[in-house]
């Protein structure tokens, strides 16, 4: 897509910087979810969930935690219809993304985020969460989803888990 500030997933990979963390973000019309990697991108936690006011005050606020946790790159939840098409949660996503781009120049991809959101609230229904609790809860377990999709990804060389040597220690 033209003005397209992303990567694919495997020129984000060589962009990274060893040690450096990722943020994982699940973006809503209301707040962004926050997902953080640990410093050897294996484990996606969740952060903080914004609460949406302005675009610069977000943004503000997650580049702030970008400088305080040595973020490397960012990864953001790309909201897909169910067939893969684009609706316009993709086409806000897309324009939240070019406008963030303007602000800092830490590498950003896409994560096809379907289904996320209905995993996260399935596991805290499980775990018998109450419903304000869910509510406090799923932005950021989202964006942990998010994030940890893409670290399992990065983890296996961006080679499907079923193509990998049964050797290998995992």
């Amino acid at each position: 897509m033209a003005n397209d500030p992303t990567l694919t997933v495997e020129e984000f990979a060589a962009y990274l910087q060893p040690s450096h963390r990722i943020i994982g973000l699940d973006l809503g019309t209301k707040t962004i979810g926050l997902a953080l990697s640990d410093i050897g991108r294996q484990i996606a936690t969740p952060l903080e969930t914004i609460k949406r006011k302005k675009f610069t005050l977000d943004t503000d606020r997650l580049l702030e935690l970008c400088a305080q946790h040595d973020v490397g790159g960012l990864v953001m939840g790309l909201p897909l219809n169910m067939d893969g098409s684009e609706g316009p949660r993709v086409q806000s996503t897309r324009a939240f993304v070019r406008n963030l781009s303007q602000r800092t120049d830490l590498p950003i991809t896409y994560w096809d985020e379907r289904l996320s959101t209905a995993a996260v609230t399935r596991t805290l229904i499980d775990a018998d969460r109450s419903r304000a609790r869910r509510a406090e809860l799923v932005d950021k377990m989202a964006a942990s989803y998010i994030l940890q999709g893409l670290l399992d990804r990065l983890a296996f060389g961006g080679r499907p888990v079923w193509e990998q040597d049964d050797d290998a220690p995992y």
